[in-house]
């Protein structure tokens, strides 16, 4: 079954900086066990009950679309939050909702296995397929290794943050920091990484072996997880290495495996799809919108669905960016669908200001959030100028076109918004994080090989606009994506109104954090 073993790489540190250790990258025991939620298991927050439903690879048909619709305006707030692994949260759950939200998640085929349904956490390239890039389709891996997933026994222990990744070789969600990563090669072979460190181990499998070779390197993971009688979420939290895990899952693999030469690591580009048009090489077009913040109305998610039905493949595909990818269109049907969600909220344009702009749940379903920050977010990228980024169009059209003269903004870093240190749902990589504390917002720009630079945000002054400023004048360089830790920057003092203070706060109740590749409790 395995071909060969790939050595890790070692890539050096940056001169000059302190790389600071991710919060959840390292080999201390948890002190607790995994509070994870999902769909069967709700969360009490500030603002309801909050489930989170597993969608492998993002992919939903119309039925599933409609039921998860459903379970928002009849159980919920009529929502529907889209997580940075392409998963869905519900907000707002109605107490006694738990048994109709399974009944109807259930019969949509939304829950094929109750004792696996938080461990389904399967990220996959959500253009595959679909524009002519990477070098094959991976929808029949996604399937298979979901499958294979839910059948296994010992898989049912994972933790609700253990990620699996599925690459199709253009390298985007390669670069989400998986606990299990499938990586398409040119050749037909399959790379699987275990970890997403420096010491990351990596092998090569044949194509049609590698969703089982993923299974038993998850299994290999459990078995050292319980020979260190601690707990580990993650394969960073164990102190076996994730080249130790892949020399043990080689061993279990069977015949065959055996050391190779280094192989050429992908450019992992953690890029989103860009918002628009997206033309495949046989002339289909794809719709990619990304929500607000992450967050779509019951109508905005009632119009993708009719979309997907009457226009495209009865496909959607929700991506790690927080976007929405609509397949099968034709040409001529494309634009008037695209105006439609244009008009109805969503981000259609490249250029727009709310592309690459993020924000965790904050108040007021978050207790341990110091401010609305949703709302702080979208005033200041809806305020003309710099604030709104590296473009400034229209203040109202959340895909209305760029001014004058801007660009694409496709070189800016990614901003999100806090509203506390624990930056929920935060993304991988370079970006530009804006955090409240308690005597107001802070910006830093922060690297995804660990370094932070504070970005100095005078008294008084407007943090979106200096977040703005920097994700442009930062984000002309290379991004990295190696590893990550997100230190705070200067404070902005006055910037925050008086309602951010926590001492006007509520109670210290929060909840547990939106799932993110990198967020842990």
């Amino acid at each position: 079954m395995l071909a060969d073993m790939v050595m890790p790489s070692s890539r050096p540190s940056a001169h000059g900086t302190t790389p600071v250790a991710d919060a959840t990258s390292c080999a201390a025991p948890r002190e607790r066990a995994d509070a994870c939620p999902g769909a069967l298991r709700l969360h009490r927050a500030d603002d309801g009950g909050l489930a989170r439903v597993r969608v492998p690879g993002g992919v939903l048909d119309v039925a599933q679309a409609a039921a998860l619709h459903a379970a928002a305006t009849r159980l919920g707030s009529g929502e529907l939050h889209l997580t940075s692994r392409g998963n869905v949260q519900l907000r707002g759950l109605r107490e006694d909702a738990g048994p109709e939200l399974a009944e109807l998640l259930s019969g949509a085929g939304l829950l094929p296995s109750l004792a696996h349904e938080r461990v389904r956490n399967i990220a996959a390239s959500p253009l595959s397929g679909l524009d002519g890039s990477g070098h094959r389709d991976v929808a029949g891996q996604l399937t298979e290794l979901d499958q294979l997933l839910c059948e296994s026994e010992a898989l049912r222990e994972l933790s609700g943050r253990f990620l699996f990744a599925v690459d199709d070789g253009r390298g985007d969600v390669a670069a989400l920091g998986a606990d299990v990563t499938l990586l398409a090669e040119p050749d037909g072979t399959t790379l699987l990484y275990l970890g997403a460190d420096r010491e990351a181990g990596v092998l090569r499998v044949a194509d049609e072996h590698a969703a089982a070779a993923a299974v038993v390197a998850a299994e290999t993971f459990l078995e050292a997880v319980r020979e260190s009688g601690l707990r580990a979420w993650r394969v960073a939290d164990l102190a076996v290495t994730g080249a130790e895990l892949a020399r043990r899952t080689a061993l279990r693999l069977g015949a065959g495996a055996r050391d190779a030469p280094l192989a050429p690591l992908v450019e992992k580009t953690a890029e989103a799809p860009v918002p628009g048009p997206v033309t495949g090489p046989s002339g289909v077009v794809a719709l990619s919108v990304l929500a607000p913040l992450g967050r779509l109305t019951g109508r905005q998610w009632e119009l993708l669905t009719r979309t997907a039905e009457r226009e495209g493949n009865g496909e959607l595909r929700m991506t790690p960016w927080r976007g929405v990818v609509v397949p099968g269109l034709t040409p001529p049907r494309a634009p008037g669908a695209l105006a439609a969600l244009d008009a109805a909220g969503l981000v259609t344009d490249p250029a727009s200001p709310w592309r690459g702009a993020g924000a965790c749940a904050g108040r007021p379903g978050c207790a341990k959030s110091l401010t609305d920050v949703r709302a702080d977010a979208a005033a200041a990228l809806a305020r003309p100028g710099p604030a709104s980024g590296p473009v400034s169009g229209p203040v109202s059209g959340y895909g209305a076109g760029p001014g004058p003269g801007a660009g694409s903004g496709s070189s800016a870093l990614p901003v999100y918004w806090s509203g506390c240190e624990r930056r929920c749902g935060h993304p991988r990589g370079d970006r530009v994080e804006v955090v409240a504390g308690n005597d107001g917002y802070r910006v830093a720009v922060v690297r995804g090989t660990g370094e932070e630079h504070p970005v100095p945000v005078p008294a008084g002054s407007d943090p979106g606009a200096a977040a703005a400023a920097a994700r442009v004048a930062e984000g002309t360089g290379p991004r990295r994506c190696d590893q990550t830790r997100y230190g705070s920057g200067a404070l902005a003092g006055a910037a925050t109104r008086e309602s951010n203070r926590p001492s006007e706060r509520g109670a210290a109740h929060g909840p547990v954090r939106e799932d993110s590749a990198t967020a842990g409790p």
